[in-house]
């Protein structure tokens, strides 16, 4: 055990329903150090954080905090240990303040019995905000604050128990690149006055500038840990999936044939304006720009989502009027959302249902019966096409990891036969193995004819995958790029205006 480590989990194993989940699992943690935990999907990461931080109750191994061993049986367990942790999903109040979810189950009470110390409250939290050097009022409530602004709360929340040991669950992947630097800026500072940070991203380029070490995991086993100095991305890489991966970004030539979709003048007041962009059938149509600066927002208004102002739509050269998703639907469009989670899946319903619940008429041998037959033949024919990892048709969705799940919503808009497939960041928070999994699905589909937007937030995802890409900023197109002469620097400028804004007027040109 090194001289200065903080905790150490060994041979930890837990299984669910008779399935193993972790078999001798752990790691080891030094004070003040950046410990990156890397695996695919379903490695078994989350849940060897989640008996850390008392969600689960372990069924063998041991922890050792602070060189005894310790039970963890539930979060005010760790609490009290001073271990926290930040889960993808924030877990703050939306309608309450920043102070309020600061403290919230621990409040400060005042001298009359029964009442809340606010006063107190609000300078607590504020000293909390202020070793962080984060200018937020702790009067503010959360729901009026940007996601970085909710994520530097929730790193104050964690401080505020006096946390040692800090986790960090995916904390980049719905940040900009500013506010990563911004959030790279803290994690160093907190790593300075001792806390430890263990720190769960896919992000790989991540870690040589916030990592000191790297714990690896895969099919709920721990199969290495180095120090980041002494290591490469590929060498990670093939500890973590077992094998060499190759090219990162697979892309394909497929014949780029007729134009499947044209927008022409699309507007919406204060989203966006004059849109104008077609999409080939066969092409990989890359939407890229900073966040904010309308991408989703167009495809909202496209799928029908969200209303248009002005502006036309033509599908195979015919114009069509699309103010539902269902109007989109009929016309040949999926839309594979950003939040699949709460958007694309009922994580409660099992597989099957989740591939079949909008085409089920599909599936009718009368206005009242379902051929359940064919219903589950066509699910584990898309379960065997697309590689799904899951113990059969039956299991429930939200049980699976981000990847497989990814895969269940294409495999619904597959079998709703969309020719016209919109995916917004098609990959985010899935590991390396899965996303190579995902490039192919994207690749084998426009083979067959489909023409695929993506939206995506990484530069190298949309330099390596797509044959056009479309820059946005504030609503705007601000410049198209050929595959050939697309490169990080040219898209960066476009996403900042391109020369079309400047600091001084809402339009320089």
């Amino acid at each position: 055990m090194l001289a200065e480590t903080i905790l150490q989990m060994k041979n930890i194993e837990k299984g669910f329903s008779g399935v193993s989940v972790l078999k001798k699992a752990g790691i080891e943690v030094a004070k003040g150090e950046v410990q990156i935990l890397l695996g695919e999907n379903g490695a078994g990461k989350s849940t060897l954080m989640k008996i850390l931080a008392g969600a689960y109750t372990k069924d063998a191994g041991e922890i050792i905090y602070k060189g005894k061993p310790v039970e963890i049986n539930s979060p005010k367990d760790a609490e009290k240990l001073g271990i926290s942790i930040i889960y993808q999903e924030f877990n703050l109040v939306p309608y309450l303040s920043v102070a309020e979810n600061m403290f919230l189950g621990k409040e400060p009470m005042s001298k009359i019995p029964g009442k809340i110390d606010f006063e107190k409250m609000y300078t607590k939290s504020k000293e909390m905000l202020d070793r962080l050097d984060v200018e937020i009022d702790p009067k503010t409530i959360v729901a009026d604050l940007g996601i970085a602004q909710q994520q530097m709360v929730e790193i104050a929340k964690a401080l505020s128990v006096n946390a040692d040991v800090i986790i960090m669950d995916e904390p980049t992947a719905a940040l900009t690149e500013k506010e990563i630097s911004s959030l790279f800026e803290i994690i160093h500072k907190i790593k300075s006055e001792g806390v430890s940070i263990i720190y769960i991203s896919h992000r790989l380029e991540e870690f040589s500038i916030i990592g000191d070490r790297v714990t690896v995991m895969r099919d709920g086993e721990t199969v290495g840990m180095v120090n980041m100095k002494e290591t490469t991305i590929d060498y990670l890489i093939k500890l973590m999936v077992g094998r060499e991966i190759g090219n990162k970004f697979p892309k394909v030539e497929a014949k780029k044939e007729e134009v499947l979709l044209e927008v022409k003048n699309l507007n919406r007041k204060g989203v966006f304006k004059d849109i104008n962009f077609s999409l080939r059938k066969g092409e990989i149509l890359g939407i890229s720009g900073l966040m904010g600066a309308g991408r989703t927002e167009v495809m909202r208004g496209i799928f029908g989502i969200d209303p248009i102002d002005s502006g036309e739509i033509f599908i195979n050269d015919k114009k069509v009027t699309i103010k539902t998703e269902k109007d989109a639907i009929n016309h040949g469009i999926g839309f594979v959302t950003e939040n699949r989670r709460d958007e694309g899946l009922v994580l409660s319903m099992d597989v099957k249902e989740n591939i079949t619940l909008g085409t089920l008429n599909k599936f009718l041998d009368s206005p009242v019966k379902l051929n359940l037959k064919s219903e589950v033949d066509t699910t584990n024919s898309y379960i065997e096409k697309l590689k799904i990892k899951t113990a059969g048709y039956q299991q429930k969705t939200g049980t699976l990891s981000g990847g497989n799940q990814q895969k269940i919503v294409i495999a619904k808009w597959l079998l709703a036969d969309s020719k016209i497939l919109i995916v917004d960041e098609p990959t985010r928070g899935i590991d390396v193995g899965a996303k190579l999994e995902i490039y192919n699905i994207m690749n084998e589909l426009v083979k067959s004819g489909v023409g695929i937007i993506m939206i995506s937030s990484e530069l190298p995802e949309v330099l390596g995958m797509s044959d056009r890409i479309l820059v946005m900023c504030r609503g705007e197109i601000t410049g198209e790029l050929s595959r050939e002469e697309a490169d990080q620097e040219k898209i960066m400028y476009y996403a900042t205006g391109g020369g079309k804004y400047d600091a001084n007027s809402e339009k320089a040109n």
